[in-house]
């Protein structure tokens, strides 16, 4: 990997510091399952965390009830040995190395919340999986995290969870419910002092990129490494190009992002620019990753904004939290 940029080790002495030693810009994302943050974020959180920005991912299940693409790991679904989860949690952390990400968590620990599977399975509605989960109380766990980290900035879905999967619609609802309950000062006290996170973004895809994509995967034709090509019905979060608001470029750290895909072995085949996941269906792989802004102030003057935090004032609030 020598010819990608060389990112800086994000400093884990700087977790649970106080408000001195918090980097001027800091990024948390919240995603469902191990594999979703490299797939929709990683280009992106690979270039903030270059930047010296503190990136800090949470991530709600272990992806217990995933499907496994290679045979020789069959063996760890869920109805085997069920002990992906366990699997998956290395995945996790050799991605966030690939990306130079330390500070990356479980919600309420490992395994405090099962992976619910799709929507309309049996596993929906197992004891201990995220979607059985009180929001206000897996939020708790999230504000923690908001109060010791202080971010500027959110990332996690729409209230769909991007395609309807119950884990993610989840994970945007504990979220959203996080950050608002992290800026009452009246819930939970022992958590922290409040932070009011200033701006929230969606992840998304844009319609129109989405189709350009596709349109040169059919042109490449035999050159696809995969028996297929995938469809927009394919891809979580396509949206009309008129609800983006930003688009950070990660080209990059196009590497770096195809390395963490690549380390999500159980889930993710990658060849070249190229990945598909379970259903073996070949998809273009964006470096250019995108967003929808719904709480806070756009830091543009006109059209996409290309900086997650621009327009805000990185210092505000952290004279209080001293």
């Amino acid at each position: 990997m020598s010819d990608l940029p060389q990112l800086p080790d994000q400093s884990e002495d700087s977790v649970g510091a106080g408000a001195d030693d918090l980097p001027p810009r800091r990024l948390l994302l919240v995603h469902a399952h191990p594999d979703d943050e490299s797939i929709g974020n990683g280009a992106t959180m690979a270039r903030y965390a270059a930047e010296g920005a503190r990136v800090t991912l949470v991530t709600c299940t272990l992806g217990e009830e995933g499907e496994v693409i290679p045979p020789e790991l069959a063996h760890l679904t869920a109805d085997r040995d069920d002990t992906l989860g366990e699997h998956r949690i290395g995945e996790l952390a050799a991605a966030m190395k690939e990306l130079g990400v330390t500070d990356h968590r479980f919600l309420g620990g490992p395994g405090r919340y099962r992976d619910s599977g799709m929507m309309g399975v049996a596993s929906n509605d197992r004891p201990g999986c995220f979607w059985q989960a009180d929001p206000d109380e897996a939020a708790a766990h999230l504000v923690a995290v908001v109060r010791e980290v202080r971010p500027q900035v959110l990332v996690t879905y729409d209230e769909n969870g991007g395609y309807g999967h119950p884990d993610h619609i989840q994970a945007h609802r504990v979220a959203m419910r996080g950050r608002e309950l992290a800026a009452d000062p009246a819930f939970r006290p022992d958590l922290g002092a409040a932070w009011d996170i200033p701006k929230v973004y969606w992840n998304c895809m844009p319609r129109s990129v989405l189709e350009a994509g596709f349109a040169a995967l059919r042109a490449a034709g035999r050159e696809i490494p995969f028996p297929g090509i995938a469809s927009a019905d394919d891809v979580p979060g396509v949206v009309d190009d008129s609800l983006v608001t930003a688009a950070v470029d990660g080209s990059a750290y196009a590497g770096r992002k195809a390395a963490a895909m690549a380390a999500h072995a159980t889930q993710i085949a990658v060849d070249g620019p190229f990945f598909a996941l379970s259903n073996d269906l070949g998809q273009p792989m964006p470096a250019m990753e995108y967003y929808r802004l719904v709480h806070g102030t756009s830091g543009a003057a006109a059209g996409w904004e290309g900086d997650l935090f621009a327009g805000l004032d990185l210092f505000a609030g952290l004279e209080e939290a001293r």
